[in-house]
């Protein structure tokens, strides 16, 4: 009797799911390796469009490598030099600040008891503790001192990279079977993610130009990390912008009292919705093609796996991972769910066409 050696659907399915939890937990395993290595891809996509621009200008090949790369090692420099000074000092106070707001919740519990609100302390402690917030805002900033510490390693991953970008398109030719419909994708993937990339670049740089010139006028301190902050949290689709707000505001409270609490949080208002929902919509114009809800449950995968660099990255990695499953016609139907609607019914009707 012949025996049937395929795996039924159910089997494959398990067998799936188990390799995506295999892979999964080794990235998360190997975050601390793998997220200097992708934040240096990152880097490197955005930096390759002016690298290429000047090669087209006549400069050669490796004459327009060393420019960008000085270019990006003195941005990295300068973020460094701006950083790590405010970083250490705000690091060192955190437990004063903790102390500060405690102290200020306490009053606000008063205050509320005096109002007649009968709530439990034990319940109002628990809830309204914003010293606790203030220590999560330590441990973001944490992570960013910790992407300083590697920026070494990152900007030599970033110039071994931009090396290898002039001779792997030859390269791909050569190993690919159908080179020429490969090559189109691998373009097309490439386009999407420098699209998104440097235009989100710009916008965040306005909002953290605006918000450190903001907190200067009110005298909050340390301006310099709190603009960098902004500008590296408006990467984080959704919710990066209140994530950074929540610290600035909280140390406000602490500096400047209530009102200039206030302002602070207005501000943050002003030029998040200037910028987000008005400069920014203008000129993306192609949008991600990611649902929204994809893109916060990326923002939450992400940041679970590779850490607040995950979050950092979550959209450029699910934009890669759907056109990559948009390539195979057997996982094409994952990559239309994770497409928005509109897009996803006109690759649909594309497909049947």
């Amino acid at each position: 009797m012949q025996m049937e050696t395929g795996f039924s659907p159910a089997a494959r399915f398990l067998v799936v799911a188990a390799s995506f939890v295999v892979v999964i937990a080794g990235m998360r395993a190997a975050a601390p390796l793998l997220t200097p290595f992708l934040l240096a891809v990152f880097i490197a996509v955005i930096a390759s469009p002016p690298m290429f621009h000047l090669v087209r200008r006549g400069l050669p090949s490796w004459a327009a490598m060393l420019a960008v790369s000085v270019m990006v090692a003195a941005v990295g420099a300068a973020i460094v030099a701006m950083v790590s000074g405010s970083l250490a000092s705000f690091t060192a106070n955190l437990p004063l600040y903790q102390d500060k707001l405690r102290m200020l919740s306490g009053h606000f519990m008063d205050w509320l008891v005096g109002l007649g609100v009968d709530l439990p302390r034990e319940v109002l402690t628990t809830y309204l503790d914003a010293g606790k917030a203030m220590k999560m805002a330590g441990s973001l900033l944490g992570g960013l001192g910790d992407i300083l510490t590697n920026a070494l390693l990152i900007l030599l991953t970033v110039i071994f990279i931009l090396l290898e970008t002039s001779s792997l398109p030859a390269k791909l030719q050569a190993a690919l079977k159908r080179p020429d419909e490969s090559m189109q994708r691998l373009h097309r993937v490439l386009d999407n993610i420098n699209h998104y990339m440097i235009l989100k670049s710009l916008m965040s740089l306005l909002t953290g130009l605006l918000v450190g010139v903001w907190l200067w006028v009110l005298g909050v301190d340390f301006v310099m990390l709190w603009a960098v902050v902004a500008f590296l949290l408006n990467f984080v689709p959704n919710i990066g912008s209140i994530i950074a707000a929540i610290p600035t505001v909280l140390l406000a409270l602490v500096q400047l009292g209530p009102g200039g609490a206030l302002w602070v949080a207005a501000g943050y208002l002003v030029i998040n919705t200037l910028v987000g929902n008005v400069i920014e919509p203008k000129f993306m114009g192609r949008g991600l093609g990611l649902s929204t809800l994809v893109v916060f449950l990326s923002l939450v995968f992400w940041g679970w796996v590779l850490g607040p660099v995950g979050m950092f990255l979550s959209v450029p990695l699910t934009m890669a991972l759907k056109i990559a499953l948009d390539a195979n016609p057997q996982t094409r139907p994952i990559s239309l769910m994770l497409g928005a609607e509109i897009e996803a019914v006109k690759e649909k009707e594309a497909s049947e066409a």
